[in-house]
């Protein structure tokens, strides 16, 4: 339908199609300048020293696991409130998949319930190897407890950042690394920034970045540094471990660069979207998104959880009409662990009461940089409709 609001979608404008273009007429469409120069964009915005582009954020939560030493026996954590990625990864380096529930006001894992959890791991000979914490909606986790926790039971720390780059906590930008090993983000054409498919490690960690690097491309460095034995010459590789093709185009690392340059435009768009939202769903008998003073939510997404009770309708009901009614909303996410292939694995309804509860109430309205206030004023009139 023409007038159709999507609940998010991509902002390109002439600047990145010349972008494209620019490489597409270049010697390098593949593994050639424009990737360093996104990545190196990227590590700047957001203060780490070393960044890797690869061809997309679930790549990207791949190798971290898999840098970062996880593997048969050991066990992964992450938050039952993402995409299926976050737990997957740990499944690809043939470790154990475990949840920690959700922060009922932030929606992101909760600080409390991972003590706990790691309190009662200790005990039993379980403690994780990785935890991989999701900066739900943009919003940042906790990352200094996280931190703390780390150091005091030895567990590495990856940031799932998919959401939030542009972001902070603590005043400073989401992607610094201070509190964690490395951090993930993701270019997808939803997310703040697009490269189409795309995403980004960022880490502080020479030794985390070389492996990375190899990692990204088959194994393979060209460093003879590192090599076993002497080069053989200028064309001379070796393949140092089993690695993978999730290498990144220089065409979409161009277009990358070229979103880049509009980060901080796209961000207080979306901060004034969300501020409006907030003013204009007041009333209305539901839960508009809590933020923690410690953070600064880029926003990628707008959450409101629907106070059943106070309305006759049920949360289906309303979410079908919304889009029955040409408005775009969605449910992020469905948890993890109700997913069918992760019964199979143990796993059951009930295990994380806090997500399955959000789960029945969340409704993911539209917020996009392109978003206008008279088609969001159009999105609240829709919602209240189907609520007062």
């Amino acid at each position: 339908m023409s007038d159709y609001i999507p609940y998010g979608r991509q902002d390109i404008n002439q600047a990145d199609i010349d972008a494209v273009v620019e490489v597409l007429q270049s010697d390098w469409i593949t593994q050639g300048p424009a990737i360093a120069r996104f990545e190196q964009a990227v590590a700047n915005y957001c203060g780490a020293k070393y960044a890797v582009a690869v061809s997309s954020a679930t790549a990207a939560l791949h190798i971290a696991c898999l840098a970062t030493g996880l593997g048969q026996g050991d066990t992964l954590w992450t938050s039952p409130n993402t995409f299926v990625a976050s737990a997957n990864c740990g499944l690809y380096c043939d470790a154990q998949v475990d949840f920690v529930d959700i922060n009922p006001h932030t929606y992101n894992l909760s600080v409390d319930e991972l003590e706990h959890k790691l309190v009662a791991a200790e005990k039993q000979g379980c403690l994780p190897k990785v935890l991989i914490s999701v900066h739900f909606a943009g919003q940042s986790c906790e990352m200094e407890q996280i931190a703390s926790l780390s150091k005091h039971y030895g567990f590495k720390v990856i940031e799932d950042a998919s959401h939030a780059i542009g972001g902070s906590y603590q005043g400073t930008p989401v992607g610094n690394c201070k509190f964690s090993d490395i951090t993930v983000l993701s270019f997808h054409p939803v997310k703040i920034i697009t490269t189409g498919e795309g995403g980004m490690l960022l880490t502080n960690q020479e030794e985390l970045y070389q492996k990375l690097i190899r990692l990204r491309s088959h194994g393979i460095t060209r460093n003879s540094e590192l090599m076993q034995g002497e080069s053989h010459g200028s064309w001379y590789y070796q393949q140092l471990e089993l690695g993978f093709n999730y290498r990144i185009t220089d065409i979409q690392a161009a277009l990358g660069v070229s979103q880049m340059q509009r980060l901080d435009e796209f961000i207080s768009r979306r901060r004034f979207l969300a501020q409006r939202y907030n003013q204009l769903l007041q009333d209305l008998p539901l839960i508009i998104p809590w933020q923690h003073p410690d953070t600064e939510s880029s926003w990628h997404l707008y959450v409101i959880r629907l106070k059943l009770d106070k309305i006759t309708k049920t949360h289906r009901q309303v979410f079908e009409e919304l889009r029955q009614a040409g408005i775009g909303v969605n449910l992020h996410y469905i948890p993890v662990h109700t997913q069918p292939y992760y019964q199979q694995l143990g796993f059951k309804c009930g295990d994380f009461p806090e997500v399955e509860k959000y789960y029945q109430e969340a409704i993911s309205l539209p917020l996009y940089y392109g978003l206008t206030q008279e088609n969001q004023d159009r999105v609240v009139a829709s919602l209240t409709e189907r609520l007062i």
